[in-house]
């Protein structure tokens, strides 16, 4: 952890385009995992025009809205990205025949959904990819837990994880997506989270 404050301290005033240049050069094998939800063509971009051939770990719930597919599909096709797409080992309508629709967060259920269609598959591609760095879009400011892990942070198995706009606004992220003339697309849902503000347990549980 040593080296963790190490990296903070000296990433604290860097660009996120110098975050990643510097980031690159500590690994061999990085991923960036991603969603598509909102604001994640930045990092998409950021990322892969200095490695253009950067691993993309879409784990893809089967529960997205067709906006979101849509969108996905043409950001993809616009940076020519690697997608490596990890699913649920379960279809959606079988999961549905014995769970129903997607549980509400208080639902006893909803532990298990998030296993099946968000851990599993993110677990499956670490554990294919052996990945040595993973570069994510977290920003200080959407969950309490994102508050403290600041730029550089590790998972408990001592992965290093980076988030170069970790101190972004969205106002921020609108301008670099503006001058690279990238837009979002809102109409995403994440179906373990239902609620903004709760993390999935990717980043809490599997990568704390």
């Amino acid at each position: 952890m040593d080296n963790i404050q190490k990296y903070n301290e000296q990433l604290a005033n860097k660009s996120p385009q110098e975050i990643m240049e510097w980031s690159f050069t500590l690994g061999s094998a990085p991923v960036l995992t991603t969603n598509f939800r909102p604001y994640e063509v930045a990092i998409l971009h950021l990322c892969t025009s200095i490695l253009p051939n950067l691993k993309i770990v879409w784990c893809d719930s089967g529960y997205n809205t067709k906006a979101t597919y849509v969108y996905a599909e043409k950001i993809i096709t616009m940076l020519s990205l690697n997608i490596q797409l990890y699913s649920p080992k379960q279809t959606s309508a079988y999961r549905e025949v014995y769970m129903g629709s997607v549980p509400d967060i208080d639902d006893p259920k909803h532990s298990e959904f998030t296993e099946q269609v968000k851990l599993e598959p993110f677990r499956r591609a670490m554990a294919e990819l052996k990945p040595d760095l993973w570069v994510t879009n977290l920003r200080k400011g959407q969950t309490s837990f994102r508050d403290g892990i600041g730029i550089a942070s590790q998972t408990g198995a001592g992965l290093l994880k980076i988030s170069p706009f970790y101190n972004y606004s969205d106002k921020e992220l609108d301008s670099y997506m503006l001058d690279y003339g990238l837009v979002n697309e809102y109409d995403y849902f994440d179906p373990t989270k239902v609620d903004e503000k709760r993390e999935c347990g990717l980043h809490n549980r599997e990568g704390k």
